[in-house]
C-alpha cells in the first residue's frame, strides 16, 4: 500500500490556500471625505449656485409676471422657432449622422481618417466662425446660395449656375437668413454628438448576431431591420436627445445665417440676450428658466435612454 508524500517528502512548499477578500478596495485618491468635498464645493460653485441665482431672480417676478413674460407673443414664436427647427435639425442628423457613422465603422475606404476628423470639425470650430462660414456659403451671392437666389436685375451669373438655378429659382427657397438658414447651422453643429454615439455601438457590434440571422435564411435587409436596428435605437434616441439639447442652447452660429427677425427668425437665446441688453433681467431670467426646464428634461431623457441602452447590452450579452 502506497502513500502520498507530504511535502517534507518531495522537497516541495505547500501552496498556500488562496484567501478571498470579502471587500475589494477599489479607491485610486485616498480619502473619500476629501474627494467627495471638493466635488460637491466644485459642482455647487460653478452649477448649483447659478442656476439656483436664475431661479431665485425669477421668483421675484411673482407667478403673474412671470408667466406673461414666458407667454409673451415673441417668446412663444421664438419657442416654436427653436424647439421646432431643433428638433427637425436632430431628426435629420439621427438619419443622416447613422449613414456616417455606419461609413466610417463598416468600411475601409481611403480617405477615412480625414472624414473621421471632420466629423468632429463643428466641436473645434467657434460656433461665430460657423455662423460666418456658413452665412457666406448660403448667402444670396455665396457659393450655394446663388443656385437658390434668383439673381436681382442687371446681376450675372455663370452658365453653369444659371442652368442648375432654371430648376431651382422656381422652388423659392431661402438659404441664409430665413428658417431654412436656422436649420442648416443647427444641423452643422448636431451631427458629431449623434455619429459619436453610434460609433462605438457598431464598432462593439456582435457580427455572429448577424451570421445567425443569415445562416437562418433571412437576407441583408431583414437582417437589417430585424437585427441592427432594434439593438441600434437606444444609441440612435441618445445620439437624437444629445443634439436637440445642443441645437436649443446654440447661438453664436444662428445669429449670423438667421436674419434675427422678431416674429419670423428669432431664436430664444436671442431674446434673452436682447432682454440683457436693455436690462430687463427679470424677462431675460424667465425666459431661461423655461430653457433651464427643457434642459433639465433632456438630461433626464438621456439617462433614461443610456439605461435602456446598457440593459439591452447586458440582455444581449
Amino acid at each position: 500500500m502506497s502513500f502520498p508524500a507530504s511535502p517534507e517528502d518531495t522537497g516541495r512548499t505547500p501552496i498556500p490556500p488562496v484567501r478571498r477578500k470579502g471587500r475589494v478596495n477599489r479607491r485610486v485618491i485616498p480619502g473619500f471625505g476629501l474627494t467627495m468635498g471638493f466635488t460637491l464645493t466644485y459642482l455647487t460653485l460653478l452649477v448649483l449656485i447659478p442656476l439656483a441665482a436664475v431661479f431665485l431672480r425669477s421668483a421675484g417676478l411673482g407667478w403673474e409676471d412671470f408667466w406673461k413674460a414666458v407667454t409673451a407673443r415673441q417668446a412663444v414664436h421664438s419657442y416654436k422657432v427653436t424647439f421646432g427647427v431643433s428638433a427637425l435639425a436632430a431628426l435629420t442628423n439621427a438619419i443622416f449622422g447613422f449613414i456616417v457613422a455606419w461609413a466610417l465603422t463598416r468600411y475601409r475606404f481611403y480617405g477615412r481618417r480625414l472624414i473621421d476628423a471632420l466629423v468632429d470639425l463643428p466641436f473645434a470650430l467657434p460656433t461665430a466662425v460657423a455662423g460666418i462660414a456658413l452665412t457666406a456659403l448660403y448667402a444670396q451671392n455665396g457659393w450655394i446660395g446663388q443656385f437658390f437666389h434668383q439673381p436681382a436685375e442687371g446681376v450675372e451669373r455663370s452658365a453653369f449656375v444659371t442652368w442648375v438655378g432654371q430648376f431651382l429659382w422656381p422652388l423659392g427657397i431661402k438659404t441664409a437668413f430665413s428658417l431654412t438658414g436656422i436649420y442648416i447651422a443647427l444641423t452643422f453643429i448636431g451631427l458629431p454628438f449623434v455619429v459619436r454615439t453610434l460609433q462605438p455601438v457598431l464598432e462593439d457590434f456582435d457580427h455572429e448576431v448577424e451570421e445567425a440571422g443569415a445562416s437562418l435564411g433571412a437576407g441583408r435587409l431583414r437582417v437589417f431591420l430585424t437585427v441592427i436596428i432594434p439593438s441600434l435605437i437606444p444609441s440612435i434616441l441618445t445620439g437624437f436627445s444629445l443634439a436637440f439639447a445642443r441645437a436649443i442652447g446654440e447661438y453664436g452660429s444662428v445669429i449670423f445665417i438667421s436674419g434675427n427677425r422678431p416674429l419670423d427668425t428669432e431664436i430664444t437665446p436671442l431674446v434673452i440676450v436682447k432682454a440683457l441688453e436693455d436690462h430687463n433681467y427679470p424677462r431675460a431670467t424667465a425666459v431661461a428658466v423655461v430653457m433651464l426646464l427643457a434642459s433639465f428634461l433632456l438630461l433626464l431623457i438621456v439617462n433614461v435612454l443610456q439605461r435602456w441602452a446598457e440593459s439591452i447590452g447586458q440582455a444581449r450579452n
